[in-house]
């Protein structure tokens, strides 16, 4: 399984937005500035985020975009199922799936269970916050000190 772009953007923009929320819009140019994406291809990612009510806007001239609520409701994996779809690895295990003809056979569908499993496992328990400060903890990490 892969991540698509559009998965991965969405993921940065939503960072993006939690990093720079200081309450005021911030505009399309911005972010993909800052994020390296095209301005056309990240309209068309926050318009599927303010679909799913995950970020804000306001037209105008002092118009943009927002995180909605706060960077922890939002997990890793609620923003890749919004973009993505299923992350199962297998159609089998897709919610609502047709049972698979071997089903009751499959020597293989408990391997996949526990790999849809760990995937959800991880990209569940891990917020827009918890990137935020994993970035700040970089940052620092990097940063010159001048205390001495």
């Amino acid at each position: 399984m892969k991540i698509s772009t559009r998965g991965r953007y969405a993921v940065r923009v939503m960072l993006d937005l939690a990093l720079h929320n200081t309450g005021e819009c911030i505009k399309v140019r911005e972010i993909a500035g800052r994020q390296g994406i095209s301005e056309k291809y990240l309209e068309q990612i926050i318009a599927m985020l303010h679909k799913g009510g995950y970020v804000k806007s306001v037209r105008g001239a002092q118009g943009g975009y927002r995180i909605a609520r706060d960077p922890k409701e939002y997990t890793v994996g609620m923003i890749l199922r919004l973009t993505e779809g299923s992350l199962a690895p297998v159609a089998c295990l897709d919610e609502g799936a047709d049972p698979c003809e071997m089903w009751d056979t499959c020597e293989t569908v408990e391997v996949w269970k526990e790999l849809y499993e760990a995937i959800n496992r991880v990209v569940d328990n891990v917020t827009i916050a918890d990137l935020a400060d994993r970035h700040r903890r970089r940052l620092a990490l990097t940063e010159p000190d001048y205390s001495i």
